[in-house]
Formats: C-alpha cells, structure tokens, sequence
C-alpha cells in the first residue's frame, strides 16, 4: 500500500490487487464472493484467467450511484469481449443491495443488473483499496486488475460526479494490448490506433506519424 495522491491509502498499480470477500447479489440471489490470489469466483464458480473491473459507489438508493450502475450493466457485453468480469460494491447489506435492484428504475432503483453487487458491509474492501472516506462511505473508486491478479489502473473520484463507464472501457482495452504486444499507448489512444514501441529509437516511429 502507499500514500495516494488524495492522502489516502491506497494500493500501488503494478502490484497485487488487494484480496476481498463478502456476500453480493447476483439477479434475485446472495451468493458468496471472493477475489484472492488474483483470482475472482462468485457462488464458487471461478473465473480463472479473466480481467476484473472493480468499482466502487457511496451508498444504494442515491441519486448518481444508479447511472453509473445501469450504464455499467448497459456495457457489459462489452466487457464480456474482453473476457472481464465486473464486480459493483458499497457499504450497503446485501439485502438493501436486493431491495435495490427490486425497486423499478422510474422509482430510483436497479432493475435488473448482470454483475454482482458486494456488500461490504465491514468495509474492508473500500479500506484496503483505499476509498473509504471518512464520512464512511466509498468514493467512486475503479480498479482494472489483470488475469494474473496484477492492478493495472486506478482512478478514484470525490462524491459528486459520475463515471465515464467508456473511459474505462478504453482504459482496459489499453492495459490488454500492452500485455498482448508489449507496445504502449499514447495520450488519447484509441482501439486501431498508432501505438508506441517503448524505447528511444522503437518510439521514433510513432513520432514520425505525428503531425
């Protein structure tokens, strides 16, 4: 763990994904979930070898933490492409997280969501991944950790604004080609664009395509 640029502990990208546990939702069921040694499983199935998005938001039954958990679920095949599982979480029980998701979406609530939701009722999670705030509520936190358990990025943000969910989709497609290719991505990469050789005579190339 190391001082975030926010002062809070935080865990250090290029390191291990801290491991966390606890009960979730998942459709109209609580299920058991785990990530730990870099390895997510829920309700015992194991998703071995995928990517894990892990994203954090205050407290169900708010005002902004609903759309930015639809337009997750809205872009979960896309997620799907890229063989990652994507994992919601707040202080909230797994039984408000269920009352939630029952509550139609034209009155506040989820619908129906294809993720989990963990509760991180102990709030271990939210500490040790450096979110927690000191209200007691998590800050809009988003961790893409890698198939071998590695965390790749994270971004953290306060309360008040909600996330851009293709932004992180263009974040992990990122991470993906560097470990697929071992070349590196320049400001404002997108999927098919030039990349970089990452040393001083391999990155002229792309430099030369600059104009």
């Amino acid at each position: 763990m190391s001082e975030g640029t926010c002062g809070i502990r935080a865990p250090q990208v290029g390191s291990a994904a801290p491991a966390f546990s606890g009960s979730s939702v998942v459709g109209t069921q609580f299920a058991d979930l785990k990530f730990e040694g870099g390895v997510l499983s829920v309700g015992g199935e194991s998703f071995k070898g995928k990517w894990t998005v892990l994203f954090f938001y205050p407290l169900d039954f708010t005002f902004v933490c609903p759309t930015e958990i639809i337009a997750f679920h809205e872009h979960l095949p896309s997620f799907e492409k890229l063989n990652t599982k994507v994992v919601g979480a707040s202080i909230d029980s797994q039984f408000t997280h269920l009352a939630w998701k029952k509550t139609p979406r034209k009155d506040g609530g989820l619908g129906e969501i294809g993720f989990p939701l963990l509760a991180d009722v102990t709030k271990n999670a939210s500490r040790d991944y450096g979110v927690l705030l000191p209200g007691g509520v998590a800050a809009r936190g988003v961790f893409i950790i890698d198939d071998k358990g590695i965390l790749q990025s994270c971004t953290v943000n306060n309360l008040g604004v909600g996330r851009n969910v293709e932004e992180i989709l263009r974040t992990l497609e990122g991470y993906q080609f560097v470990a697929k290719h071992g070349e590196v991505c320049p400001a404002n990469w997108k999927p098919g664009a030039a990349t970089m050789k990452p040393d001083p005579e391999g990155s002229k190339d792309y430099f030369k395509t600059v104009k």
